[in-house]
């Protein structure tokens, strides 16, 4: 790992916003700081750490995502006989995919899926969540090797909306994630996606700047109609918080 000095003319708060996704995060930018260099093929100074951001940061990926295409209604797909290679997993998901949306007419359709591997020793077996209703029959025509189970995310309180209907499944996703960078089993797919989403479909983002929270909170504000977010959280209430001053809201 090798550290420079980079010097940045805008220093301040910067706030990224995805409206579909309701939701925002940023954090203050030093004008000076170090640009962290990473060579390949050379350890991270603190692993743990590194494993834990990537989490953070893929967990996030998966709730803009879920969220913003209103991915309600989780799947499992299993194996009728034991698959223990990640990349027959993908090659079969992938086909997957392709199989239900042909059935569905053709149509490009958002999704995420996230591999899990059986406490028991059976191998792997795969998480979905999709944002329209499917009949089971389609979705184990297109399988085609083993088991299917699909449900809506509908026991919330009185009053939810598909919004938080998506982001319950986007934490039940996220908790697969979160296993798959800490699963000695999943070292074995060094270099493969812990996650994989349809490309094409990712959240658009709006960048604000501003010279403090507030400022960047009232812009993202007169974005979302006026709306205040439901939820805020301020790294200056975290007490073990490293890193540079953040901020994050949600709207609901």
């Amino acid at each position: 790992m090798s550290v420079s000095v980079v010097v940045r003319p805008d220093a301040g708060w910067s706030l990224s916003l995805y409206p579909s996704a309701g939701e925002a995060g940023g954090s203050f930018v030093y004008l000076y700081r170090p640009a962290r260099v990473w060579v390949p093929g050379t350890p991270a100074a603190d692993p743990e750490r590194a494993r834990a951001e990537a989490a953070r940061r893929a967990r996030a990926k998966v709730r803009r995502y879920c969220t913003a295409h209103r991915l309600n209604r989780l799947g499992t797909l299993t194996y009728a006989s034991a698959c223990h290679d990640p990349m027959q997993v993908r090659a079969d998901v992938a086909g997957f995919f392709r199989s239900l949306r042909a059935l569905l007419g053709g149509r490009a359709l958002p999704y995420v899926w996230v591999p899990e591997w059986h406490k028991s020793g059976h191998g792997l077996h795969v998480h979905f969540a999709v944002g329209q209703f499917i009949g089971r029959s389609k979705i184990e025509a297109a399988w085609g090797r083993g088991f299917v189970h699909i449900k809506r995310l509908s026991d919330l309180p009185v009053g939810s909306t598909s919004l938080h209907e998506a982001r319950r499944a986007a934490g039940y996703l996220s908790k697969y994630v979160t296993k798959a960078f800490a699963d000695t089993e999943a070292e074995r797919s060094l270099g493969l996606h812990r996650y994989e989403v349809a490309q094409g479909f990712q959240p658009p983002v709006v960048r604000l700047t501003g010279r403090s929270s507030r400022e960047v909170l009232y812009q993202a504000v007169e974005r979302m109609g006026g709306a205040l977010p439901a939820i805020s959280w301020s790294s200056a209430d975290a007490e073990d918080w490293q890193g540079p001053p953040a901020v994050w809201f949600a709207w609901d």
